[in-house]
Formats: C-alpha cells, sequence, structure tokens
C-alpha cells in the first residue's frame, strides 16, 4: 500500500497537503480544476518536491529520505520524455541502464513489454517516425520495462483523440491488473476516471476534499465538485 498521511508542501501562495492510501492492483484517478494541485501532488510522491511535514510509506518503509532514483516509483509525463536520437529498443533499455548496457535478462524484458503494449514491431525506429498514441506506448512500456511497483500518471494521453486515449487507458488497465501495480492518475476527464479507476480523489485548493469509488461522479456530496462538473449545488 502506498500511504500519504498528511504530506504537506508550503508555498508562499498555497499550502498542500494529501492524506491518501492506493493499494496494489488498483488505479486512483485524481481530478480537480487546474491549480488545484494534482500535478504537485505526484511530485511530491515522486520526490521532486520538497516536503515540510508528513508521512509517506510504500508497504510501511518511510519513502522520505529516498531521492527520486532510490523510491520504488516510475513517472510517466504527457510529453513522455523520450529521446528523438535513440531508437524505440534504446528508449526502453535506458529505463533499464542509462549506459544501455543490458543483461541477457534485460534485452528480454525490452522485448517482452514492447509485446505487451503492443509495439514490438517498431523496436528499430525512431520516436519521430512514430505517431501520438506510438509514442506514447514506448513511454508507458520504458515504465513498465522498470518494473517499480508504484506509477504515476500525469495526464499522459490527454493530448490524443478521444478513441486512441480510451485505447491506452484500458491498456493501461489490463497492465495495473497483471503486473499488480500502484497506480495514480491525473486526468482532466472525468470519464476517464470513471471509465478505468477503482478510486476517486477530488482535489481543491490543495486538498482531498472527496474520495470514493466512480460513484463519487454520480452522487457528489460537496459544492465544488458539483460546480466541477457542471452540476447546480442542489442536484446529487
Amino acid at each position: 500500500m502506498l500511504q500519504l498521511n498528511n504530506l504537506c508542501s508550503r508555498y508562499p501562495e498555497q499550502e498542500l497537503c494529501f492524506t491518501l492510501s492506493a493499494e496494489a492492483g488498483e488505479i486512483t484517478a485524481l481530478i480537480g480544476p487546474s491549480g488545484a494541485g494534482k500535478s504537485t501532488l505526484l511530485a511530491m510522491v515522486g520526490g521532486f518536491t520538497p516536503i515540510d511535514s508528513g508521512q509517506l510509506l510504500y508497504d510501511g518503509l518511510e519513502l522520505l529520505p529516498l531521492s527520486p532514483a532510490q523510491r520504488p516509483i516510475t513517472t510517466l509525463f504527457q510529453d513522455n520524455n523520450l529521446f528523438w536520437h535513440m531508437t524505440v529498443y534504446q528508449n526502453i533499455a535506458i529505463g533499464l541502464s542509462s549506459s544501455l548496457r543490458l543483461t541477457p535478462a534485460h534485452q528480454a524484458r525490452v522485448q517482452q513489454v514492447a509485446r505487451q503494449v503492443g509495439i514490438e514491431s517498431l523496436l528499430h525506429r525512431k520516436p519521430s517516425t512514430l505517431s501520438g498514441g506510438q509514442q506514447q506506448r514506448v513511454g508507458l512500456a520504458r515504465c513498465l520495462a522498470r518494473r517499480q511497483p508504484v506509477l504515476l500518471l500525469d495526464e499522459p494521453f490527454s493530448a490524443l483523440d478521444p478513441a486512441l486515449r480510451f485505447e491506452l487507458l484500458e491498456l493501461l488497465r489490463t497492465q495495473t491488473d497483471q503486473l499488480q501495480l500502484t497506480v495514480l492518475l491525473v486526468t482532466h476527464h472525468p470519464d476517464e476516471a470513471a471509465r478505468i479507476a477503482d478510486n476517486i480523489a477530488f482535489i481543491h485548493n490543495g486538498r482531498i476534499i472527496e474520495s470514493g469509488n466512480r460513484e463519487l461522479l454520480s452522487a457528489p456530496r460537496t459544492k465544488e465538485l458539483k460546480a466541477y462538473l457542471g452540476r447546480g449545488n442542489n442536484e446529487g
């Protein structure tokens, strides 16, 4: 289990504090208006934002003293951070070895994850020759190859058309189930959350003010979530 216990970062203009639990094999969608703190929450978990107080635990292990590279976490951003001068194979492999010196086991893992995400035939190509959806598959493959149990996703598919976005979300759902990943997914699309998430957390002004399963979207309790979903205060 990934646990955030009153994990806080303080800025001159805002204090962000989060309490959240996420289980293995589950996707937790983080929704909320722009600037609410969704991406900052991921940065706090990933080790890219200073923490002022609170706890961050994974299976009882305190993660705060660990550097980003030492944490059992992989992050996939919207721009997927691919290296344009490298092949698809190398872009996946660099997640396993920065020198690209792979053991036979690592070579087999690159082939395996490429097959899992449907890009096995693209391994010799450069990212510039791929479609947006194929590029995101490469980014996801690199994350999966690292075999870290926690996956942070910061709107990785939001720039894609709806059909392709849902296709990759279904792929994420499958991989989460098969590998028993703990996934935190930032999305601006409540329909995405309703489609694949096990749990949903609504973030407003640096706090999680509502959380629950997907029924949260059909029966919001707070006026803030109702407003975010475009409903009147008396609905739901």
